[in-house]
């Protein structure tokens, strides 16, 4: 048997080396994590992001302004039929007699009008004792000439 210059030891240790050297040979070196199409990748989905906010943003703006529309017409309509009912009331002579009884203080022919005073005195009130004891039509002729006057 021929005399080996290594030991056992040293004969391992080199064929470990040469195992190692051949596996990092076979393995390609290692690239970074961020490659070329990655990095084109997130830059259109970046463009694309900011490309698309704008419009985004006006798309739900006006989403929101036609929602406001939409309401407003609604209210528009409940007021417009309010007011076709109130018209329809007033088409009623009878109800028209009740508001000029209630609000001027008409009074039918033999009926005796009576002005009930809560002693408060407040309230739009005629101006001196004798222009409460006045027909309102009086007062308000009255106020016409001494307006005119002026």
């Amino acid at each position: 048997m021929p005399a080996d210059r290594f030991s056992t030891a040293t004969r391992l240790k080199a064929l470990g080396e040469q195992a190692a050297a051949r596996v990092y040979r076979a393995r390609p070196p290692r690239r970074n994590r961020l490659t070329g199409r990655a990095a084109l990748l997130a830059l259109v989905m970046c463009s694309l992001v900011v490309a698309l906010a704008y419009p985004t943003r006006q798309y739900v703006s006006q989403r929101s302004d036609i929602a406001d529309q939409r309401h407003r017409a609604r209210q528009a309509g409940a007021a417009l039929e309010r007011l076709r009912e109130q018209q329809a009331r007033w088409q009623d002579p009878e109800y028209v007699r009740q508001q000029a009884r209630r609000h001027l203080h008409y009074v039918m022919p033999g009926e005796t009008g009576y002005l009930v005073q809560d002693g408060s005195g407040t309230g739009s009130a005629p101006k001196g004792p004798r222009a409460a004891q006045r027909p309102w039509y009086e007062n308000l002729w009255d106020a016409v000439d001494s307006a005119d006057k002026r």
